[in-house]
């Protein structure tokens, strides 16, 4: 009897704490903005995918191993993805615009006027973002407003030092002061500065991608010996085995996502372009 009074009593406090925290008032969970930007697959990602689907079609054929030709491409795409990386990419493209900036201040320097300084420094454009900078002077020499310009060049960085870069010229644009010339000047001291900073960082996630080309070219070096060692591989050809192996290689994979989320330093967060518009408008 005692252990039902007491069954009971447990059960009429958590029914009281349950209506007591479903009649507290709690603020509406904000909706997450809808993604407009869908990742573009790189023509050498697809390559290395098309290269692991023959590899792994041959080895199918060759070994009976179905799997093969879901696993090799799997492997090589993501193999290939922690050697790459995307930071040397930007680390280019932000030395590339330290590049304008100073090409711009040389040109604002002489009296011409932000239009003219963007239209006279996008012909000798560094080769990193020669695209971006050719698509800016384009709009410019369409008569597109200025602002607007220089944030769609702002969405094509895509990066916080970017949009620190475009800010600034947004803010030349709409005072027409005295001063642009030395403000760009400082701008790209401190992109140079950025750039250093983000190499360092670069260097150190070196570490984890070594790592990963050992560990990847030492599993590549066992399962070929495994493989030519004949009668040890036999059971993984049961659909059994292949099944097993499916889920030793998932694992493999999943310690490969790991390791290069690691690697991987988070961007800053922008605070200009479409993107944070959307964040702004769905809070």
């Amino acid at each position: 009897m005692m252990l039902i009074a007491a069954l009971s009593g447990a059960l009429m406090v958590a029914g009281v704490l349950g209506l007591i925290y479903g009649l507290t008032p709690r603020p509406a969970p904000v909706p997450k903005p809808p993604r407009t930007r869908r990742r573009r697959v790189s023509s050498s990602t697809r390559s290395v995918a098309l290269l692991g689907v023959a590899v792994g079609a041959v080895l199918a054929a060759v070994t009976g191993w179905l799997v093969a030709l879901v696993l090799v491409p799997a492997v090589s795409v993501m193999v290939w993805r922690i050697v790459k990386g995307r930071a040397k990419d930007r680390i280019e493209r932000l030395n590339a615009l330290a590049d304008f900036a100073r090409g711009l201040g040389g040109v604002l320097t002489v009296g011409r006027g932000l239009e003219q300084a963007i239209l006279h420094a996008a012909r000798s454009a560094p080769a990193a973002l020669a695209p971006e900078i050719g698509r800016l002077a384009a709009r410019v020499r369409a008569n597109v407003a200025t602002g607007k310009a220089l944030r769609l060049f702002a969405d094509e960085l895509d990066d916080a030092t970017g949009d620190l870069f475009v800010a600034t010229l947004i803010l030349a644009s709409e005072r027409r002061g005295p001063g642009v010339a030395s403000a760009m000047a400082g701008l790209a001291e401190s992109i140079d500065a950025d750039v250093r900073a983000r190499r360092q960082v670069h260097t150190e996630q070196q570490k984890a991608r070594t790592a990963a080309r050992m560990i990847t070219a030492i599993s590549a070096v066992l399962l070929g010996g495994l493989f030519l060692a004949g009668s040890y591989v036999e059971p993984y050809r049961t659909p059994l085995g292949q099944v097993l192996l499916t889920v030793l290689m998932g694992l493999y994979l999943a310690a490969l996502l790991w390791m290069r989320r690691i690697s991987a330093a988070a961007p800053l967060p922008r605070f200009m372009g479409s993107a944070v518009a959307d964040r702004q408008a769905a809070s």
